[in-house]
């Protein structure tokens, strides 16, 4: 087999159709984030391996891509973005002391073993808010970040709400070994809520900790589960935690948004660097969150600035995925011309299409062959999104299709 032909495993060709639902997905959401106020930013693709090191708190380093430059300094794929504006930011907006507000889109590249189709790389469209810590930004990132899933075309999505104070309280009232709580972690990120009692019972954690991790399972819900999540909470940060979710629960409701959102107090975080609250979008017809974010109030630090962030990024190929699944279609416009002439017909065609392109229309130009019948060229322009075909004849006559309606019309003359 010729390995040239094919892609490595794990990443994959995006072609046709589903490169323009692709692209006309994006803009609709990166749309969303500029009404919220959110500018552009571009990062590198690679950045040097300090920037994902294992303080910041981002993927293992054994899932990084990683090579060296001309000099021997280790460089990385980017296999989150997040660290990288965070980077970014702390060097741009130094002596920034108003809110910062921006929106990407790229690639994460993370070298895990393929399973269940997973790929390697991944195109995220996110959006970070940085230099306010306040309630309000919480809830803004998070009515937009619904916002974005409705104008992709969902109306059954839910917004699940944690927060990473909570059960970090919970483990540190357990008092358990570095090894055996992040083994409980595992376990509570798998949902394996027997197995993590089973753990607790063995590693002989005090009754009263021991209630209120084993209570976790039942801290998945509405907003009512939130009075059970306080009547357990260990400590003030544990309460602190619960109070700031149902402020912002309060202002859900003022961006009307409350009703897709839940809260699942056992939530910690995929990435370390996560500090405050955390959320994830699910949906049905993909197994894994579509969208994920959280604050970090100090990922800036490890750059040289102090100022509290939160953020979030949709997955746009789980997102797709989960459109198709629902049969949700992307709304694709229907804006070119297809101009087909017959060859003595050659200049008319090309003075036409430029004519099309000088009124900020497509033109797609192509001389005719007698093997190609009118019905294949009407069929090319529908799967090409064309609204019209031209057909320039020989004879002096455009004979004009409207692909939508199926009209014909004879236009006597040149162009």
């Amino acid at each position: 087999m010729n390995q040239r032909l094919h892609t490595p495993e794990g990443v994959r060709d995006i072609y046709d159709t589903e490169c323009r639902k692709k692209g006309t997905l994006e803009r609709k959401l990166h749309q969303v984030m500029q009404l919220y106020g959110y500018q552009d930013i571009q990062t590198p693709t690679f950045e040097y391996f300090d920037v994902f090191r294992k303080e910041i708190g981002t993927i293992p380093s054994r899932e990084l891509y990683k090579f060296f430059d001309r000099e021997g300094e280790t460089l990385v794929l980017r296999p989150d973005i997040t660290p990288s504006i965070a980077r970014a930011a702390a060097t741009l907006y130094e002596t920034e002391k108003l809110p910062v507000r921006l929106c990407y889109i790229g690639n994460t590249f993370i070298n895990h073993s393929s399973y269940q189709g997973r790929l390697k790389e991944n195109t995220q469209l996110g959006a970070e808010l940085i230099g306010v810590e306040s309630v309000d930004a919480d809830a803004e990132m998070i009515a937009m970040a619904a916002d974005c899933l409705k104008a992709a075309g969902l109306t059954d999505f839910q917004i699940t709400l944690g927060h990473v104070a909570y059960f970090k309280s919970l483990l540190k009232k357990a008092a358990l070994e570095e090894e055996k709580e992040e083994e409980i972690r595992e376990l509570v990120r798998n949902r394996n809520f027997f197995g993590m009692e089973e753990a607790l019972r063995a590693a002989s954690v005090e009754k009263e900790a021991l209630e209120a991790l084993t209570r976790i399972s039942e801290m998945t819900g509405g907003p009512e589960i939130l009075a059970l999540a306080e009547a357990y909470a260990p400590d003030a940060e544990a309460k602190q935690a619960i109070e700031r979710l149902k402020q912002i629960y309060e202002l859900l409701k003022t961006y009307q948004v409350d009703q897709y959102v839940t809260f699942d107090l056992s939530m910690s975080g995929l990435y370390g660097y996560y500090s405050g609250i955390i959320f994830r979008a699910y949906t049905f017809g993909t197994g894994d969150a579509i969208l994920k974010g959280g604050r970090y109030d100090h990922l800036l630090e490890k750059f040289g600035k102090t100022s509290p962030s939160i953020g979030f990024a949709v997955v746009i190929g789980d997102l797709m995925n989960a459109l198709n699944r629902q049969k949700i279609q992307v709304p694709q416009e229907k804006d070119m011309n297809l101009i087909i002439f017959d060859e003595s017909r050659r200049e008319d065609a090309i003075l036409l299409a430029g004519q099309l392109r000088l009124k900020g229309q497509r033109a797609e130009v192509l001389c005719s062959r007698q093997d190609i019948t009118i019905q294949d060229y009407c069929r090319y322009g529908q799967e090409h999104f064309a609204e019209f075909l031209m057909y320039l004849k020989e004879t002096q006559e455009i004979l004009l299709w409207n692909l939508s309606t199926g009209e014909q019309k004879i236009i006597k003359g040149t162009v």
